[in-house]
């Protein structure tokens, strides 16, 4: 793992995020940057405290792994942020070979750039680096477009946000988190 011992075994066992699943007043976050708990939580104080306040709280995830926490880029996707994924490192654009996208939450994300690094390099594999900051958002916008599509079969299938960020990206996906695959 990668947390020190002495937090409480909650934060050490792989499964903290599988059970805010459990609970739809959760909304939990695993962000690699500084920049994303900004927009994290500024969104989490509009939503619980907010004009139209909802019934809900925020759980994020922060490591004490030491890496770097490079500047908010221009241009930032806030929305994919809050949404649940956002490009943090892409591919060059004049690349040449197999392509492939590498998504990655909190702490595995540096490990991700570095993965993308060995992979150009190494073997001439382009990859594209998303940070997923809640596999957990992802997956709720899953269902609803499920439900949604299978609820109403006449109208124009929706996509999930997932989809619509992946659609059009080559190659395979892999997905790559600190917490157990159920997550």
């Amino acid at each position: 793992r990668t947390t020190l011992n002495g937090e409480g075994l909650q934060h050490e066992d792989g499964h903290s995020l599988l059970l805010a699943s459990t609970n739809p007043a959760v909304v939990s976050y695993d962000p690699a940057y500084g920049y994303e708990i900004a927009h994290i939580v500024k969104a989490g104080l509009e939503r619980m405290y907010g004009e139209n306040a909802e019934d809900v709280f925020y759980y994020i995830t922060l490591y004490n792994e030491g890496y770097q926490q490079p500047a908010e880029p221009e241009g930032i996707d806030a929305d994919g942020i809050l949404r649940g994924m956002h490009l943090v490192s892409p591919a060059p654009t004049d690349a040449t070979g197999p392509r492939s996208q590498i998504l990655a939450s909190g702490v595995s994300v540096p490990w991700a750039i570095r993965a993308q690094e060995l992979l150009v390099n190494d073997w001439g594999v382009q990859a594209d680096v998303w940070s997923v900051t809640s596999w957990n958002e992802l997956r709720r916008d899953g269902l609803d477009t499920d439900s949604w599509n299978w609820l109403h079969p006449s109208e124009p299938a929706r996509l999930a946000y997932v989809t619509q960020r992946l659609q059009d990206q080559p190659g395979p996906v892999v997905a790559v988190s600190d917490f157990m695959r159920a997550v």
